[in-house]
């Protein structure tokens, strides 16, 4: 027999009555039930009834166990009463009797308990991760993490993709984020950086030739922390291929996506790649306030300027005297309550804005009527022309923000979210795609007015050198994410595979081609020798896995995540380097202010 086991803790079963067997695990529960002890055992694989009688010559050494030690017993199988079956075990039609049992691995006081559905603060949880790991849900995030990245493996594959590794210690580019650098020991006072994104060195691939590549990548971001992003490292599927335009890459990476939700995401249902939208980045931000919407919800909003022009309600109109506002409402089918009403314009202002304007109408011997201060002062005639527009009607309400779109957008796009979740409106089991396309290239700072990349600074704009001769803030991208229920999983771009237009796309936004040539410098060499025409994207493993797993805090899917400050609590990162370190890399640690 095997030193430690002969099965796992979730193979026994009827079949199996009568055999000797030895299994190892953890002590998951203790019960006594007058003088005879039930211990579930519990290892990576499901857990085992075992149990020991005063008569059993290891019985006071089972009396010793307590949760979460290591041990190995050896035993009987024998069927369980017919009353007492559990039929929510898979082995719960037997238990094994103990006649032998060591202790593998004794265990202190548990600073948190592995049984049950206790929680535990975050920063707990994470200084003994290892604990927290060994729980249920913990266990099977991972492994489903571990199975979307194989799945995603093979079905890149299954198109003829190969993959490639590229560095992890390389030179810092502007790519988004601040880097995370490395300080070089032979070339004192240089510095590697860890990549934000294999993006150079995938289009290099390209260029040498390899003409489709995939990686499942680390990618590294010295970022401030959010629920769907860690503030240190992530895993993406990164992919690139040659001689395609932008449908060709939504072709090949929508069924993998689609592919994976539907192997993964159980009952829930997932839109079919043929039915994802192509949503222009200005009509995202218009209908839902953000590029990255959630479809499951119907809401779209629209702007109704007009009909608040030259109207009695003179905050709106005196508004729209200003160059470059307008007003935007939010249909609300079914939210025609005032009670609703003031509860949706008390989130507004809890989200810092002075209010939403509404109105919502009623029946009114057998007419509908349109209510709330909002429709007091702009009068019977826009009201209805209001209605008319959104499609709404008894027992509908719409909600109205005003002022410049950059100012009021963000709050609008979480109104729209909470009224569809309130309202009922907001499909629970879906999961919703939708391309994002025609992103602008550039973006003027709000207070110098400079112009900088919005988006991937690699892209290929749309129109080619001809483009980059107009305005700036006209200039779309060959740019495009995939959204799904309101999270970003895929973004890419064709790319900018020519010297000259590459020059001119980062001389506006500031960049001199000498400065070009310093930073990028091997692509732009590569780009000398007959470069392909080239384009690809790359997929957040996490998120992907956070979105299956039905998380809301993406560090739920990761092994071992940084905390909220990017600290490593368990490891102790980041740590002070020894003065020998930082003589022998040349480097002084300023102290802080």
């Amino acid at each position: 027999m095997h030193a430690y086991r002969s099965q796992t803790c979730a193979d026994l079963r009827k079949e199996h009555v009568g055999q000797e067997v030895r299994l190892s695990g953890w002590v998951h529960r203790i019960r006594d039930h007058g003088g005879v002890l039930f211990v579930d055992l519990r290892d990576h694989y499901g857990m085992t009834q075992v149990l020991c009688d005063p008569d059993s010559p290891v019985f006071a050494e089972v009396e010793r166990l307590r949760s979460e030690w290591c041990v190995k017993i050896d035993g009987v199988v024998k069927a369980r009463d017919e009353s007492l079956v559990n039929p929510k075990l898979p082995t719960g039609a037997i238990e094994v009797y103990i006649r032998d049992i060591e202790v593998l691995g004794a265990s202190e006081e548990l600073p948190l308990i592995v049984f049950g559905d206790q929680e535990y603060p975050e920063e707990t949880r994470l200084r003994y991760r290892y604990l927290d790991l060994r729980r249920e849900v913990m266990q099977q995030n991972m492994v489903l993490r571990s199975d979307v990245v194989a799945s995603i493996r093979r079905r890149m594959w299954e198109q003829d993709f190969r993959e490639y590794q590229t560095p992890i210690i390389t030179a810092s580019s502007p790519e988004g984020a601040r880097d995370f650098l490395v300080p070089s020991r032979l070339h004192p006072g240089k510095f590697y950086a860890l990549p934000q994104a294999p993006q150079q060195f995938k289009q290099l691939i390209m260029v040498s030739g390899f003409d489709k590549y995939f990686q499942i990548a680390p990618c590294f971001r010295d970022e401030d922390p959010r629920a769907d992003r860690s503030p240190t490292d992530f895993y993406q599927l990164d992919m690139e291929m040659s001689f395609v335009e932008q449908q060709d890459v939504f072709d090949t990476i929508s069924p993998v996506i689609a592919g994976v939700f539907e192997e993964f995401g159980g009952s829930a249902k997932v839109d079919k790649p043929e039915d994802w939208p192509q949503i222009s980045y200005a009509d995202a931000a218009l209908w839902y306030g953000t590029d990255k919407p959630d479809l499951r919800n119907p809401i779209k909003m629209q702007v109704v300027s007009d009909h608040f022009r030259g109207s009695g309600f003179a905050i709106f109109a005196k508004l729209l005297e200003q160059e470059g506002t307008e007003i935007r409402a939010i249909p609300a089918p079914t939210g025609g309550s005032r009670k609703f009403c003031d509860r949706m314009n008390a989130f507004a202002q809890k989200e810092g804005l002075p209010g939403m304007g509404y109105i919502f109408w009623r029946d009114k011997d057998g007419e509908t009527e349109a209510a709330g201060p909002l429709a007091k002062n702009i009068g019977p005639e826009r009201t209805e022309a209001i209605r008319q527009q959104l499609g709404l009607g008894v027992g509908d309400a719409a909600f109205f923000l005003g002022g410049k779109p950059k100012d009021f957008e963000r709050v609008a796009g979480k109104a729209r979210v909470t009224i569809g979740e309130e309202l009922g409106l907001t499909e629970a089991d879906r999961y919703a795609f939708a391309w994002i396309v025609d992103f602008p290239m550039y973006e003027a700072d709000e207070d110098s007015g400079e112009i900088d990349f919005s988006h991937n600074p690699f892209s290929m704009p749309q129109g080619g050198m001809e483009a980059l001769e107009a305005d700036p803030l006209s200039v779309k991208g060959y740019q495009y994410d995939l959204a799904c229920n309101g999270y970003e999983l895929v973004s890419g771009a064709i790319r900018n595979h020519k010297p000259e237009i590459m020059f001119r796309a980062f001389e506006l936004a500031g960049y001199g081609e000498e400065e070009v040539r310093k930073r990028f410098g091997g692509m732009v060499n590569a780009f000398r020798f007959g470069a392909p025409p080239h384009g690809g994207c790359a997929a957040g493993i996490d998120r992907i896995v956070m979105l299956l797993a039905g998380e809301d805090n993406i560090r739920e899917v990761i092994m071992f995540p940084m905390n909220q400050r990017a600290e490593d609590l368990m490891m102790g990162a980041p740590s002070e380097p020894t003065s020998d370190q930082l003589m022998e890399l040349r480097l002084r640690v300023m102290p802080e202010e």
